[in-house]
């Protein structure tokens, strides 16, 4: 599944070739995605100009001066630019045209990707109304974890994973930054000093920023390309690593389901 780092990859190399072009078409060739497409975006998004290509969370923002659209890559999808006169493939979903020529093109075999339009400020939809800080914001830190934490008894991985916490720390993430700060993966969030957080929030800030930064030096072309980033997998310290040497201590790497997602961590490195 697209991470944030991969989604903020994504942003980064789709950019440069949308930010003040046209929309002049729009192409759905499969509207049930994890949610249909709208029908207002049919006759909506075609003549807009695109003002700006944020994200937020896993979620990328195509703003408009009338709306935005919203679009997710689910759990296979990916976007890149093509000209237009491209062959569509059997999972090419949605074309977004542009008066370059080009075209924005969804691709998502497993359909659990989306395209939603909102007029409102998008920060107010219902997908992202409620979700917790950017984790390389200036918002997130040690003091936010350590006040959300408190009296809670779940893992702490858990905790760090839940969007409403803090966005984007995704499993491969999770794991990296608890090895990284020293803290078991089981331990009870509530349970954890103010001062771990600190530690904590400075490894996800890490970890998730030299992620970004590999994806940009192993970005693929997203023009005519497969629209896919490079991925963090050349650093990892325990993530998918069950039984091979710790890098610090050398200890097996050990492994557990917590949450129904596979975990990893070091016996000797996090307590």
């Amino acid at each position: 599944m697209p991470e944030l780092p991969e989604v903020e990859t994504t942003r980064r190399g789709i950019e440069p070739h949308l930010l003040g072009h046209r929309v002049t078409g729009l192409v759905i060739r499969q509207r049930r995605l994890r949610w249909p497409i709208p029908r207002a975006l049919d006759h909506t998004l075609p003549g807009q100009i695109i003002r700006g290509v944020r994200r937020r969370a896993k979620y990328l923002l195509l703003d408009t001066d009338v709306g935005t659209a919203i679009l997710h890559l689910g759990m296979s999808g990916s976007l890149r630019l093509v000209p237009r006169d491209t062959p569509v493939g059997k999972h090419d979903h949605v074309d977004i045209q542009l008066d370059s020529g080009l075209s924005l093109r969804l691709t998502d075999p497993r359909r659990f990707g989306a395209l939603l339009w909102t007029t409102e400020p998008a920060e107010q939809h219902e997908l992202l109304a409620e979700l917790g800080p950017e984790p390389l914001s200036d918002a997130f830190d040690g003091a936010h974890l350590c006040n959300a934490a408190h009296g809670r008894k779940l893992a702490v991985k858990q905790f760090i994973m839940d969007s409403h916490i803090v966005v984007g720390v995704g499993n491969i993430y999770a794991s990296e930054a608890l090895f990284m700060a020293g803290i078991h993966p089981t331990r009870q969030a509530g349970r954890i000093a103010c001062a771990r957080y600190d530690a904590l929030a400075k490894c996800i800030k890490q970890v998730l920023a030299a992620s970004i930064k590999m994806g940009g030096t192993t970005l693929r072309d997203f023009v005519g390309g497969d629209g896919q980033p490079g991925y963090f997998k050349q650093t990892l310290r325990v993530y998918d690593r069950l039984g091979e040497p710790c890098h610090t201590c050398g200890a097996p790497i050990r492994g557990k389901r917590i949450g129904q997602r596979s975990s990893f961590y070091c016996v000797n490195c996090q307590r």
